[in-house]
């Protein structure tokens, strides 16, 4: 009796298009980046990240609130991270440079939205073409993370480095959020549904986000977190 062999269809396989060159050369951008950034950063004061949207106005109270937040931060002898642009950035950055402390821009090429404010210091206005070499420098070099009200690179940045604490991939630092209004919900959810009913987190999680609307106490949770025999050395092993 004859075995009839049945041949399965030819799949549809799909292929890379090539460009030449174009990862290799891509590798030394990305190196160069890093380079620029370890040597401008390895010479800096500790720091303090604050995060927030670019779109938040001068005359918001976010905006205002974030002025203060950077003042009294600075007051205290921590210098002040920002992604360098507009918005919550710049007011960061403003809070530093009016108070003569340390500022510092991490610039993104965007073709909307980012140019760098007029408060960095010349010296310590850095550009970058790629988020993660970006996002390595905020965590590096950052001794806690002041996070205002913002859209999704806000909250890409926030969850980035809630994820590097809780997997133990940096050691902790403080997180907080500032803005009470705009986290409560956020912070509720991730209660009930990611930790009460999906049991995706851990109980203890849940203490790595304070919310506050007072700068004192930013100031406050950020000392007594230094004054309990943690070191301010950089993060991120790389």
């Amino acid at each position: 009796m004859e075995n009839n062999k049945i041949t399965p269809p030819k799949k549809n396989v799909k292929h890379w298009a090539k460009i030449k060159g174009e990862n290799s050369w891509t590798m030394f951008k990305v190196i160069s980046e890093f380079v620029e950034g370890f040597e401008t950063m390895n010479n800096i004061d500790p720091c303090i990240s604050i995060f927030g949207s670019a779109r938040t106005k001068p005359d918001h109270p976010y905006y205002l609130l974030a002025v203060e937040i950077a003042k009294k931060l600075t007051e205290e002898g921590y210098g002040v991270i920002t992604g360098g642009g507009p918005g919550i950035m710049e007011a960061g950055n403003k809070g530093a440079s009016e108070n003569n402390g340390l500022s510092v821009g991490l610039n993104i090429d965007l073709p909307f939205e980012q140019s760098h404010n007029i408060y960095i210091n010349p010296d310590k206005n850095l550009n970058y073409r790629y988020f993660f070499v970006r996002k390595v420098m905020f965590v590096k070099y950052a001794q806690a993370f002041v996070v205002l009200p913002g859209g999704f690179g806000t909250l890409d940045e926030l969850f980035e480095v809630l994820t590097l604490i809780q997997t133990k991939k940096i050691t902790r630092v403080p997180v907080i959020l500032v803005g009470s209004s705009f986290w409560k919900g956020m912070k509720e959810w991730i209660k009930n549904v990611m930790l009460e009913e999906a049991h995706n987190i851990s109980p203890e999680d849940m203490n790595l986000l304070p919310i506050t609307d007072d700068p004192a106490e930013i100031v406050s949770i950020i000392n007594k977190f230094y004054s309990n025999d943690n070191t301010l050395t950089p993060n991120y092993e790389l």
